[in-house]
């Protein structure tokens, strides 16, 4: 297993060097390049995109860091406009999930970003927040928030804690309110995530958790199915997207018992 994951951190790492020399990729040269399936390449691109590291726009990506304020090419504006929208999308669902959260609530969040963010709009609100997040050592939190790490091994691509440490040390704990970020959600078959070692994180956090489940995901990621299950649509309560989701997906939802909340961004 680690030999595979070296391998794929290494094929990825070839991908951003590529990216911080020549600004854009096309995904089908790409390939090419690096002696690899188109789709192979497309599970590096939607990881790396997930962690924010790059861009991805139809054919191609590009690194995130390299849009800033300065660009005047009519294609990078373009980018920097989807850059910006997605960002105040998921700074919108992660405010409204907070809102949802009341004094001495315990709370689970997993490796989401995402969800991650909830945490600067807690304010003063005494909660206990246990997560496998790595990155939430250096999150912005406020002065009441007791903040718990699972412990774990480290997953290194996202800073996540996975592995039959961090699962245990979640089935000792009972959350009131459970916040996931996603990957994929699709009304027929559930939320997926394209990490093996984080779905047993999810399944554990679901089932330790005595309220409702929320999942954090904008409009993008809705009706995507990717390659590793977390949890059947059944065990959802209530979906938290962006206000560009389709009717017809609030309705699939809805007749499966999940509550929709589009939230407006603009």
């Amino acid at each position: 297993m680690k030999k595979t994951q070296s391998i794929v951190s290494k094929r990825r790492e070839k991908i951003l060097d590529y990216l911080r020399t020549n600004e854009s990729i096309n995904t089908n040269e790409l390939a090419e390049r690096l002696h690899i399936s188109p789709l192979t390449l497309r599970r590096d691109l939607q990881a790396l995109d997930e962690e924010g590291i790059i861009v991805r726009y139809y054919g191609g990506a590009k690194l995130a860091d390299s849009v800033n304020d300065d660009i005047i090419d009519n294609n990078d504006i373009e980018n920097n406009d989807f850059k910006l929208k997605r960002i105040k999308k998921r700074q919108s669902i992660a405010k409204y999930a907070a809102t949802l959260i009341n004094d001495g609530d315990t709370i689970f969040i997993n490796s989401s970003s995402t969800a991650l963010l909830i945490l600067q709009y807690l304010d003063d609100k005494r909660v206990n927040v246990i997560t496998n997040n790595g990155k939430a050592l250096h999150a912005t939190i406020g002065p009441n928030i007791e903040l718990v790490l699972t412990g774990g091994q480290v997953y290194e691509r996202k800073q996540s804690l996975v592995g039959e440490f961090a699962t245990y040390i979640l089935s000792k704990v009972t959350a009131d309110k459970c916040f996931l970020g996603v990957s994929g959600i699709a009304s027929d078959s559930g939320i997926s995530t394209t990490v093996l070692q984080e779905t047993l994180i999810n399944h554990e956090m679901i089932n330790r958790c005595s309220g409702p489940i929320y999942i954090l995901a904008d409009s993008s990621k809705v009706g995507k199915r990717n390659n590793f299950s977390s949890g059947d649509i059944n065990e959802i309560s209530c979906l938290i997207t962006d206000c560009d989701i389709d009717q017809n997906s609030i309705q699939g939802f809805e007749d499966k018992g999940v509550t929709v909340i589009p939230i407006d961004y603009k």
